[in-house]
C-alpha cells in the first residue's frame, strides 16, 4: 500500500469513527425510549466499533470519547457525579 493510499484509508477510518461517535451521542441524547441500561450498552458498542477501526486506541477512547458519552447519559438520566473524597 502506498503512502497516499494508507493516508486515505486512515482518513476514511477517522471519518467513520467521528460519525459513529456523533450518531451515538445523538441517540443517547434524543431517543426518548432509551433506558439507562441500553445507553450503557450503546457506549460499549461504540467502544467495540471504534476499537475495530483503531485496535490500539483503547486509552484514547477511555480518555476522550467515553467521558463525552457518559456526560450525555448523566445529564439525560439526571445522575449526579460523586465528588472525590480526600
Amino acid at each position: 500500500m502506498t503512502d497516499e493510499a494508507a493516508l486515505q484509508e486512515e482518513q476514511h477510518r477517522i471519518r467513520r469513527a467521528r460519525l459513529l461517535v456523533d450518531v451515538t451521542a445523538q441517540v443517547l441524547s434524543e431517543d426518548e425510549k432509551l433506558t439507562f441500561c441500553e445507553a450503557l450498552r450503546l457506549i460499549e458498542a461504540a467502544r467495540t466499533a471504534i476499537l475495530r477501526l483503531f485496535p490500539d486506541k483503547d486509552d484514547t477512547f477511555n480518555l476522550v470519547i467515553r467521558p463525552r458519552l457518559e456526560r450525555i447519559v448523566h445529564d439525560r438520566f439526571q445522575i449526579s457525579t460523586p465528588s472525590p473524597v480526600n
